[in-house]
């Protein structure tokens, strides 16, 4: 008689903080709660599987986690299995169907399994959404759990234009191609009416920001958020132009931010 095939467990997208290396030891790290229902924390200290973008900063968070919420079994016993990462600008990490049906195997065999990226939603600017969309084909439920997301905080706080937008991640880093995408990303707004959304790794913030004022039109609208929920955090708006006449903007180290323009 064959063996029935176990009901899947369910991949749960669990989101992390916003603040990711922004502090140096447990006792800096921000209370959890204040950006982390109570419910995704209590989920997450319940789960045994875990796929993530990387297992130092994932125990880090479990930890944080362990000190509100009993965890369900000892730290080091938990499984974690990194998720290869993409160069940026790739669309996502692998669409090897057995590798990430190895990543899916407990979820498969009836064990729900926790995704969770460096900061903010799996999926979302995150190499996590080939494995969802692995989950997906294999018939693996999926359900994401509420939690912050900078692209989405940033847009709702720019004043930009939140009924189409297009998050268009990393820029080229080479000055004469930065330019000339730049220009290219202004053209589709003004056709389009539309926000454009950018992000960049947070040592490169200050480039990309006086590229954005070198290249930009005098009349767009620019808007920055940076170190969204952390202590200091800021979103402005305003046109390219009055930009160009304010004072600089001292960049954090270690601060994310995410760019926006409207032509």
């Amino acid at each position: 008689m064959n063996a029935v095939a176990p009901r899947p467990g369910t991949l749960l997208l669990v989101p992390n903080t916003l603040d990711l290396g922004t502090w140096s030891g447990p006792d800096e790290a921000p209370d959890l709660r204040s950006v982390l229902p109570q419910a995704v924390i209590e989920t997450a200290a319940g789960l045994g599987h875990w796929v993530c973008e990387n297992a130092k900063s994932t125990r880090a968070m479990l930890k944080r986690i362990g000190a509100l919420v009993p965890l369900s079994q000892p730290l080091q016993a938990l499984d974690l299995k990194e998720l290869p990462r993409p160069p940026k600008g790739a669309r996502a990490a692998t669409d090897d169907g057995a590798m990430l049906d190895a990543l899916l195997a407990p979820a498969l065999a009836g064990h729900d399994l926790g995704l969770v990226s460096e900061a903010g939603l799996p999926g979302v600017a995150d190499p996590g959404a080939a494995l969802v969309a692995r989950a997906h084909r294999r018939g693996i439920p999926v359900r994401a759990l509420s939690g912050p997301s900078s692209i989405t905080l940033a847009l709702a706080a720019s004043g930009l234009n939140g009924q189409s937008f297009a998050f268009v991640g990393y820029v080229p880093q080479d000055s004469a191609a930065l330019a000339q995408r730049l220009r290219e990303l202004e053209q589709v707004s003004r056709k389009l009416a539309q926000t454009q959304v950018l992000i960049e790794t947070p040592y490169r913030n200050a480039a990309l920001w006086q590229a954005l004022l070198a290249g930009l039109s005098p009349a767009t609208q620019l808007s920055v958020s940076c170190g969204l929920t952390l202590e200091g955090g800021f979103s402005r708006t305003d046109t390219v132009a009055r930009w160009r006449t304010a004072p600089p903007i001292d960049w954090p180290a270690q601060r994310p931010a995410v760019f926006l323009l409207l032509a």
